[in-house]
């Protein structure tokens, strides 16, 4: 059995079973191949922008056996799929203005597909709020920690969604009402740095750069209070998880 890092072990279990699933950007293929391992997809396309990590995920699946239930392919994002091929389109560990590029990009495969599972590295605020502005709601929402860094992930689906507040975007509505601990535990020391860098700032010789990160290490640690604020809560909430 392939053993997978907590992270994609994460974005495993946001997967709806059954589904045919699409790994995009699949790397060495060590996803497909738990997926199929452990009855969570019987079809699996692994796919790459690049020949290297492609090879690499061909010889895996082949030494596991499993070439009859995992496709390969060497595809620039979506652009090699056809609309009603895959069912689940997975990207994750890539940044977040690539995973916005390859919706973008793929409209026709994203519109026919039941949910979009996505685990962005990178400008993850931009990628919830367009995902809001182009017909997703993200139903779903995880996070871990693993080897000294954080990683928060969601499950979408087709829908309209009507976040209000600037921290849902930032920090994740549905970590935030559902009081995740990772997340509790990033918002603690998210807020140690940037109090410390606040005040490394504050004695540093007073520039226009200098004053313009002063202010937008300000805002960042209102966002953070607020957060903290919410998770912290101990009044009971509404849960927004769409149960799907």
């Amino acid at each position: 059995m392939v053993k997978l890092s907590e992270r994609l072990k994460c974005v495993a279990e946001l997967i709806t079973p059954g589904l045919k699933v699409a790994d995009i950007g699949c790397d060495h293929g060590y996803l497909p191949i738990y997926l199929i391992q452990n009855g969570i997809s019987d079809s699996v396309i692994a796919s790459d922008v690049n020949v290297g990590p492609l090879e690499k995920a061909i010889d895996n699946i082949e030494t596991y056996g499993l070439s009859t239930s995992i496709d390969t392919r060497l595809s620039d994002g979506l652009k090699m799929f056809e609309p009603e091929e895959v069912q689940c389109i997975v990207m994750a560990g890539m940044g977040g203005n690539l995973v916005i590029d390859i919706l973008n990009d793929g409209v026709a495969v994203t519109d026919e597909a039941k949910e979009l599972i996505l685990q962005p590295q990178s400008d993850i605020e931009r990628v919830r709020r367009y995902l809001q502005s182009n017909g997703f709601i993200i139903v779903s929402e995880s996070m871990v920690f693993e080897d000294g860094k954080f990683y928060p992930m969601m499950k979408v689906k087709h829908g309209e969604q009507r976040w209000d507040k600037d921290v849902y975007f930032i920090y994740g509505k549905i970590l935030l009402r559902e009081k995740n601990p990772v997340l509790h535990q990033f918002l603690i020391q998210e807020k140690d740095y940037l109090v410390d860098l606040y005040s490394n700032l504050s004695c540093a010789d007073q520039t226009e750069n200098v004053r313009t990160r002063l202010r937008e290490v300000e805002r960042k640690l209102t966002y953070n209070d607020e957060a903290l604020e919410i998770i912290s809560s101990e009044n009971p909430v509404e849960i927004d998880r769409v149960l799907v």
